[in-house]
Order: structure tokens, then sequence, then C-alpha cells
């Protein structure tokens, strides 16, 4: 059923509309069926649904009910941030039990995702329902509250169960030399109890970060395993964050990668 649902996904991703009719032969299931899984791609708001058929592929529809911040930062960089997601997303191999933060970055490694069989706990709904809907990786939710301002779960609790993994993706709001920085003192905590869950911390974060300012420190460069960036980050930041033993990747729009 899933697989179905996501490969029917892909095609209205190709074809961006069709009618009951074109997906029964596509796919080869019946017409109570392809209703079935229209109405439960709607529901999602993963599709627009029309009468006979469906419109076109709806990805970002949900941004339209999202929290100004989030939306907002879902708009900049993009190109960038797709790109340093496709390769964040290449790091995972089959089998991996990773942690997504949620963040619009990371957001696009959903769809780098789809094809993977990880099992992948994040703190972000958004994703976990993108995840749920066009892949079969195993998904689950940390534990918490509601954050509507940054679209995540933060939870004050430690006590939650949830292994040690091998790789943690995160993005944050400035990279400087003193180390990850936050803005925000809600997330700190959360984002802080998830890193001591994992063994590799893999920052994702567009060279806009890089001449931030932000006042709260989440962790020492010394936590991090690898940044992925994109070429506008500026060079001499990354040469101090490089002859501080930390790995360094930059992507371009069109996937091209190289050691800083």
């Amino acid at each position: 059923m899933l697989n179905r649902r996501k490969l029917m996904l892909k095609m209205l991703g190709t074809h961006q509309s069709a009618t009951v009719h074109q997906l029964v032969e596509w796919l080869g299931a019946s017409p109570a069926t392809i209703r079935r899984d229209l109405r439960w791609l709607n529901e999602r708001r993963l599709v627009d649904r029309r009468h006979g058929g469906v419109d076109h592929l709806a990805r970002d529809r949900p941004l339209a009910s999202l929290s100004g911040t989030f939306r907002k930062n879902m708009g900049t960089q993009t190109a960038a941030k797709r790109a340093i997601a496709q390769f964040a997303a290449s790091l995972c191999h089959d089998g991996e039990t990773v942690i997504i933060n949620g963040g619009t970055t990371t957001f696009h490694m959903a769809k780098f995702l789809e094809d993977k069989r990880l099992a992948i706990y994040t703190n972000s709904f958004l994703m976990a329902e993108r995840l749920l809907s066009t892949s079969d990786n195993e998904v689950y939710l940390t534990g918490g509250k509601i954050y509507r301002e940054q679209n995540v779960m933060v939870t004050p609790f430690d006590d939650s169960p949830m292994p040690f993994v091998s790789k943690m993706f995160t993005s944050v709001y400035a990279v400087s030399t003193l180390g990850l920085m936050e803005a925000d003192p809600l997330l700190v905590q959360t984002e802080q109890r998830l890193m001591n869950q994992a063994d590799k911390l893999i920052v994702m974060v567009d060279g806009e970060k890089f001449t931030r300012k932000a006042g709260l420190i989440l962790s020492k460069l010394s936590r991090v395993s690898c940044i992925i960036t994109d070429s506008s980050a500026p060079a001499a930041v990354i040469g101090v964050i490089k002859h501080s033993g930390i790995k360094v990747i930059l992507v371009d729009a069109g996937f091209g990668t190289g050691d800083a």
C-alpha cells in the first residue's frame, strides 16, 4: 500500500495532474483503491483532489499553515539548502538509525530519503508526515510539546526512550569559531538532549549562517564531526574551523562537492 502511494506521488510529480482512470492504468489498481489512496493523500495535504482525479502534487501546500518564521525560512537560500540536504542524505545507509533535528534545511532531506531504508527519529512532525507518506523508512517522533514557532517538539524530560544512534543531522541558527549557536533558548535543551544520543554530529548550514550573531552556545565545535555548507560560506571562518580539525564539505546547487 505504501509503495503504491509512493509511486502515485512520484507520477503526479511528473505529470502534475491525472484522472482516476489514468491512475488505474498506471498503477494496475482498482478505481476504489485509487480513490481511497487519493483520499488518504488529500487528508495529509500531499495532493489536491478534484472530481474524478487529482490536479497536482501539493508539496508546498502545508507551508501555508505553518508559522511565519518557518515559512519565511523555507523561502530563503533554497537552492543551497536542497544541495546540502541531498549530500547529507547520501551519508545515510540502509539499516542505520539516525536523528534528524527539525529545521528548514533538514526538512529538504525528506525528498532524498525516499528510497532509503532507515530508522529515523525526528522532532519535526512535518518531516515525519512527509517521510511516512513518501518512503518506507521507519519513523519515530520524539516526545514533547509542539513549539509552533519552529514547528518542532520540545521536551524538558531526559527519560524519554531513545536509542543511541550513529548520526544526527541538524542545522543551527549560526556557526562561529565559538561553536554552534542558537537564538532561541527553548530549542537549546531539546537539541542538546538529541545530540547526546548520537555518535556523529553532522551540521547542515548555508553560508549565511556563518555571518549571523547569536547569544546562546549550543555546542563547542569539538562535538561536530562534519559541517556541510555551500560555496558562499566565508573562507576565513571556514579556514579557522578546518584548522580546529573539523571536516568541512562544500556543495553547490548542482550537487558538486569538495573539501573546503
